[in-house]
């Protein structure tokens, strides 16, 4: 397997820095080698937010990589802002309840989820974050739900593992979403 570039893009208070903490975690328990790297404006909550994970069979090459091969857009602006860094061929994977559903490229392929309205029917926005890496999970194929599970468990401090239970039906139900149903 050759090395795959991941980015999680939205807004601060979206819990972006903690879907890429998990996934590079979970990358980390399927013995990858991994690198997260997390970029954040000065706004913090309600600012643009993302992080990159890379992962490989091999050492990491790099990091801030010029282009991606699957990319998370929670809302609009970074939808916006990262649907030109895709390879082609990758993926993006968008948050139809906050952008809307545009195809500018033809040689990528889009995945449009109401991420948000899901994670509401969860009964947290909050877990908007983690039931986007679910749909990442089945769209790449790349990493395990039990891999990510226990990444959940290894990185939710302490005193927010109330919310594990929560976290990981958020998780399932992306991984379960029908993919094929979001594709034209």
């Amino acid at each position: 397997m050759t090395e795959k570039n991941f980015i999680i893009a939205g807004f601060g208070g979206q819990g972006v820095l903690l879907a890429g903490e998990v996934l590079a975690n979970a990358f980390m328990l399927a013995e990858k080698h991994v690198t997260w790297y997390p970029s954040y404006g000065a706004e913090m909550r309600g600012g643009t937010v993302n992080c990159e994970v890379v992962m490989s069979d091999d050492d990491v090459s790099e990091v801030n990589k010029a282009d991606a091969d699957f990319i998370v857009a929670l809302n609009q602006a970074s939808f916006d802002k990262f649907v030109s860094k895709i390879k082609t061929g990758g993926w993006i994977i968008v948050n139809s309840t906050l952008a809307k559903e545009s195809k500018p490229r033809n040689d990528i392929n889009y995945l449009f989820a109401p991420i948000t309205k899901l994670a509401e029917n969860v009964g947290n926005v909050k877990m908007t974050n983690i039931l986007a890496l679910g749909l990442l999970a089945k769209a790449s194929n790349l990493v395990s739900l039990s891999s990510l599970e226990q990444a959940l468990d290894n990185v939710i401090p302490p005193h927010r593992k109330n919310l594990l239970p929560l976290n990981i039906k958020a998780l399932k139900i992306g991984y379960e979403y029908d993919l094929l149903a979001t594709q034209v």
